[in-house]
């Protein structure tokens, strides 16, 4: 059995891990478990009002506790980057497009928008990134999920809104997209376009049903990017992003730390061994400290 969330868009990603699933174990039947989450629930405030990342995954984990299901599928980068205790990522599979995603009925980019157009988004990270190119947009909060996105922007609630691009690739949905957003104009999030596979630490068997779907790629990359949050304070509501990518041998790691309202932003890079993925993230954060993170983030905190 696998935990999932509700929304079409997860029902899909642990689909797909159902169906991986039985292609690979002949005989085995793989079932779902759609469960709602407290972050879907609260679709109607912010991220960080709803309290982070992990209102995405406790049902899921409280059914992998309790005997209902042996597996849970999430979006890593809705995965805080500290499991609880007894909890494991079995797997973190092929990574689908990574980049940020312009949607517009009327405009083919955020440097086409007219000034004062409003733009969609629920990330800060986004949000930052967009405001520290773009001064001239007003970048309005959007929840829910991405079919509920799609219709506020359709009923002309905003000029733009910006999505995940794998999201709307997995779903079908990829002819709404306008233009990508490049690494260049506006980082990714740790983990964005891959998925993670979750089971009890204890549950030896389920991770080895697991473990083929895993790709070492995208784990190396997901696996440094994750730690430069984790190195950071670990939060799951600051305007941070983080992406990595397999340049020859090596894993080349950029990262950025903004305010919300893009007027600081600290920026790094490094490249390091693929093996050593958690060493490059590190020195990365490091770096980051180096030239103003920790300043942003202490403007911050409450």
């Amino acid at each position: 059995m696998i935990a999932t969330r509700r929304s079409p868009l997860a029902l899909w990603q642990a689909g797909h891990v159902k169906a991986r699933l039985e292609a690979l174990h002949a005989g085995l039947r793989v079932e779902l478990l759609p469960l709602s989450t407290r972050g879907d629930e609260l679709a109607g405030v912010s991220l960080a009002a709803a309290g982070g990342k992990g209102v995405f995954v406790m049902e899921l984990e409280a059914a992998l506790a309790d005997g209902r299901a042996a597996l849970a599928v999430h979006s890593m980068k809705d995965l805080p980057v500290e499991l609880p205790a007894g909890y494991r990522i079995a797997a973190i599979t092929a990574r689908e497009d990574p980049r940020d995603a312009f949607v517009s009925a009327r405009h083919a980019g955020l440097g086409a928008l007219p000034g004062g157009s409003a733009v969609g988004t629920s990330s800060l990270r986004r949000q930052a990134q967009i405001a520290a190119r773009h001064p001239g947009l007003e970048v309005r909060p959007l929840r829910g999920n991405v079919e509920t996105r799609l219709a506020k922007l359709d009923r002309g609630e905003y000029a733009a809104i910006v999505l995940a691009a794998a999201g709307l690739k997995r779903l079908g949905l990829e002819g709404r997209i306008r233009s990508f957003l490049s690494p260049e104009e506006c980082l990714p999030a740790p983990g964005q376009g891959a998925l993670g596979i979750e089971c009890l630490a204890a549950r030896g068997e389920v991770a080895a049903l697991a473990a083929p779907l895993a790709d070492a790629d995208a784990s190396a990359c997901v696996r440094a990017e994750r730690q430069v949050n984790r190195a950071l304070g670990g939060s799951c509501t600051i305007p941070l992003a983080a992406y990595a990518e397999r340049a020859g041998g090596e894993l080349r790691l950029r990262a950025l730390v903004a305010s919300p309202d893009g007027r600081q932003v600290a920026r790094a890079e490094s490249a390091g061994d693929p093996e050593l993925p958690e060493a490059l993230g590190e020195r990365v954060a490091q770096l980051l400290r180096g030239r103003g993170a920790d300043r942003i983030l202490a403007a911050l905190r409450p």
